[in-house]
C-alpha cells in the first residue's frame, strides 16, 4: 500500500460574501455576483485538495463555512491582523512539512501539485514557492514550517513574491518552484482563468454571469 504523505495542505479563505470578496471585480460585476465566483473559485480549490494525497487538510477562515466546504477538512479561524500575520498563524498549526494555498487559483490540478506529493518532496530544508503573475504568490510550502518566514513580508504588491522568495533563500531554504499562475483579481483575470479550467465550477459561473470566455 502507498503510504500517505506527511504533509499539511492549508487553505487561507474568506467566507465568499457579497462586499467582502474579490471587491476588484465590481464594478463590473455585482457584489452579489463576485461572491458567487469567489464561492466557485474556492470550491474549487477545496475539492481539488480532495484528490492530492496528505495526511491533513485544513481550510483557515475567516467567517463561517458554508455548503461550499467539502468534507474532509479541518476548519481553524484566520487570526486578526495583516495577511502576513496570518499566512504566519496558519503554519503555526502544523508540526510537519506544510503547504498553503489561497482561494485565487481554481485552475489548480492535483497533477500540477504532485511534485509535492512524490516521497523525497519534503527534506529538511525545503520549500516550495508558487508564483503568481501579479508579482505574488499561490502556494508557499515549507519542511520545517517556521511563521518568522512570512511574517514581515509586504503582502499585495507588485514584488511581494521575490520578497517571499528572498526570504526563504536568505534563510538558507532549498527553494523549489510550482508553474506560475494567474489569481484571480480583474475581469480579465476570470476570463483568462475560465478559459484554462473550462470545466471548473468558476467557469460554469462565470459563463452563467454572461461575461463569456474567450473574447
Amino acid at each position: 500500500m502507498t503510504a500517505v504523505p506527511a504533509v499539511t495542505l492549508l487553505v487561507i479563505a474568506k467566507e465568499p460574501l457579497p462586499g467582502r470578496v474579490k471587491t476588484r471585480l465590481t464594478p463590473p460585476c455585482t457584489p452579489a455576483q463576485a461572491a458567487r465566483l469567489a464561492e466557485a473559485a474556492l470550491a474549487d480549490t477545496l475539492h481539488a485538495l480532495l484528490r492530492v494525497p496528505a495526511r491533513r487538510r485544513v481550510l483557515v477562515l475567516d467567517g463561517r463555512p458554508g455548503r461550499w466546504l467539502p468534507t474532509g477538512y479541518e476548519v481553524v479561524p484566520q487570526v486578526p491582523g495583516d495577511l502576513d500575520e496570518r499566512i504566519a498563524a496558519a503554519f503555526a498549526h502544523c508540526a510537519g512539512p506544510a503547504l498553503l494555498v489561497g482561494m485565487d487559483t481554481p485552475q489548480i490540478t492535483p497533477d500540477l501539485l504532485a511534485p509535492v506529493t512524490v516521497p523525497d518532496a519534503w527534506p529538511p530544508g525545503r520549500a516550495w514557492f508558487g508564483p503568481a503573475a501579479d508579482g505574488g504568490f499561490w502556494a508557499l510550502g515549507l519542511a520545517e514550517p517556521c511563521p518568522a518566514l512570512v511574517r514581515g513580508v509586504p503582502m499585495s504588491t507588485p514584488t511581494t513574491g521575490a520578497a517571499q522568495r528572498r526570504r526563504l533563500t536568505e534563510a538558507g531554504l532549498s527553494v523549489h518552484d510550482l508553474p506560475r499562475l494567474r489569481d484571480v483579481d480583474t475581469l480579465a483575470d476570470a476570463d483568462e482563468v475560465a478559459l484554462a479550467a473550462p470545466g471548473s465550477r468558476f467557469a460554469a459561473v462565470y459563463r452563467s454571469l454572461g461575461r463569456g470566455v474567450g473574447r
